[in-house]
C-alpha cells in the first residue's frame, strides 16, 4: 500500500473512531484477501495487541486494534520483492520495516505467501510488541523459502 494510502487509511480509521457512534473500522481488503491462508490468519488474530483492544473491521482479512485505531493488519497483499529496506525477524517471522512516514510504520512479511502488512502508530504501540503478538497467526502462512538477507 503506498504511503499516501497508509495515511488515508489511518486518517479514516481515526475519523471513524472520533465520531463516537462508529465502532467498526472501515478498511479496504487487499487484492488477495480471499485466499484461504488469510482466513487461517484472521481466525487467529489476538483480542489485544501490545495492550490495544481489537476492533471490528468491515473488510475481509483485516484486523484493527486501539481506540483510536493504532494498529491495522491486512492479509493478502502482494509479497514484496528485493528491497533495500531493513528486515527484522520477530518470533520466526521476517518483516520488512518501512519507517518513511514515522511515527507511522509499515511492516510487511517477507518470504510468506500471501503477504501481510501491519501499519502502526509508534506513538501508541511498539513494532516489537505488535509483531510478536501477531507471530502465531502469521506463521500459518506458507513460506516461499526467501530469507531476509539485510537486518535492520
Amino acid at each position: 500500500m503506498p504511503r499516501r494510502s497508509l495515511a488515508l487509511v489511518l486518517a479514516a480509521a481515526l475519523a471513524a473512531t472520533l465520531t463516537g457512534c462508529a465502532t467498526t473500522v472501515s478498511l479496504t481488503p487487499a487484492a488477495d484477501a480471499n485466499a484461504a491462508e488469510c482466513a487461517d490468519v484472521t481466525v487467529r488474530l489476538p483480542d489485544t495487541l501490545d495492550g490495544q483492544p481489537r476492533r471490528w473491521t468491515d473488510a475481509q482479512a483485516t484486523g484493527a486494534w486501539g481506540e483510536p485505531t493504532a494498529i491495522i493488519l491486512s492479509c493478502g497483499v502482494e509479497p514484496p520483492g528485493p528491497t533495500t529496506l531493513p528486515c527484522q525477524t520477530v518470533d520466526g517471522v521476517d518483516w520488512i520495516v518501512d519507517d518513511t512516514d514515522a511515527p507511522n510504520y509499515r511492516f510487511t512479511t517477507f518470504g510468506r505467501v500471501p503477504a501481510v502488512e501491519v501499519y502502526l502508530d509508534y506513538d501508541v504501540a511498539s513494532g516489537q510488541g505488535a509483531l510478536s503478538g501477531l507471530s502465531a497467526a502469521v506463521k500459518t502462512l506458507p513460506t516461499d523459502g526467501s530469507p531476509c538477507t539485510e537486518r535492520g
